[in-house]
């Protein structure tokens, strides 16, 4: 069956329709990742986004549940150029367009999304409609599109706790990616995770011995009660690591702002190099927003890393704080995990403060 898409600026795409049938509007973002489509479309902060893969064959190796990053489908529909029907892989369960029915998502194929990236890069990000009847389409209402609250409505509704270690770590969920937890508990942690609401009083109740401020969707500058509740915590001076959207809220606790990105980055081949050694690394990533490197005091802040491509800041080191942040995935699934050992050094913090 014939499936369109209508970008908010008229352009159409034509091509057929695969996983949930529907309409749906979302922003169109593309990912430049070859591999790791699942852990892609189980990454909450895609969360009101359709996922455009640039690589032309998806779902080879068909769907392993152990290997998401959440129990959700973060993305509100998935763009591909051709999906496998027969996928190869001992640990498959099933394959793409099954996994897709089952959670609803829209997909769409047979579309030639290497052209559709090249739009989106000349004229930036934009929302769009994915449809059965093209006629129908509103372009004003395509265009007003936004999500609302995304990071409220992917967060943890209740605090739990993952692991059993030396180290308490008290981490807010803004639309976490599992792998963070595992990385924390793999490194002696004990994570109390915590909704996006949480206070101050209630992150102090555990006793942390450090904080950790999770990836998420949406715009940085939208989260105002998370901004507050870091502002409150800043000056307790306990080790703080953020990542993603979690770099962009510590950043604007601090007074910095963010900007948006023309078309962001998301794929796992980002360059960036790291301050401390002056080697730049491979990096995951998936943001459309970043710190303004002009807004950062530099007797607050450094930066800690910077992309190679085009400049914008990748990570913040924090002058008189134990605190520290990135805006890359270092716990990437499945990978590239050339910055794994960040983690490390959050936990070397910690042990430091418990000296």
């Amino acid at each position: 069956m014939n499936k369109y898409l209508i970008l908010e600026n008229g352009q159409i795409f034509k091509g057929e329709g695969f996983g949930a049938p529907g309409d749906v509007i979302a922003e169109i973002v593309f990912t430049t990742a070859m591999t790791g489509y699942l852990e892609t479309l189980t990454d909450k902060s895609y969360t009101g986004q359709a996922i455009v893969q640039t690589f032309p064959l998806i779902g080879n190796y068909g769907i392993i549940p152990e290997d998401a990053e959440s129990e959700m489908i973060g993305a509100s529909a998935y763009i591909v150029r051709e999906w496998c029907d027969h996928p190869s892989n001992f640990r498959s369960k099933r394959d793409l367009d099954t996994y897709l029915k089952k959670r609803g998502i829209v997909g769409l194929y047979k579309i030639d999304t290497r052209a559709l990236t090249r739009v989106l890069r000349e004229h930036g990000t934009m929302n769009g409609l994915i449809t059965d009847t093209p006629s129908k389409a509103n372009l004003e209402m395509i265009k007003a599109y936004k999500c609302e609250n995304p990071v409220h409505l992917v967060s943890t509704k209740e605090m739990y706790v993952e692991g059993n270690g030396k180290y308490k770590v008290a981490l807010f969920d803004f639309g976490m990616k599992e792998n963070i937890c595992r990385c924390l508990t793999n490194r002696d942690c004990t994570v109390y995770v915590f909704p996006d609401t949480a206070t101050k009083e209630d992150i102090l109740s555990v006793n942390p011995d450090g904080i950790f401020l999770s990836n998420g969707p949406g715009d940085p500058i939208d989260n105002k009660g998370a901004i507050e509740v870091i502002k409150e915590l800043i000056p307790l001076k306990y080790p703080t690591m953020g990542i993603c959207l979690g770099h962009q809220l510590l950043a604007l606790a601090h007074g910095f702002e963010t900007m948006k990105l023309k078309y962001g980055h998301r794929g796992s081949n980002q360059p960036v190099r790291y301050s401390e050694d002056s080697c730049t690394y491979i990096s995951s990533q998936n943001h459309g927003y970043a710190v303004v490197n002009e807004s950062v005091d530099n007797t607050v802040a450094t930066p800690l890393f910077i992309n190679v491509n085009d400049g914008t800041n990748e990570g913040l080191k924090y002058i008189n704080e134990p605190c520290f942040s990135v805006q890359f995935h270092p716990e990437a699934c499945a990978g590239p995990r050339d910055t794994n050992f960040l983690f490390d050094s959050f936990v070397e913090m910690m042990e430091v403060k418990n000296a």
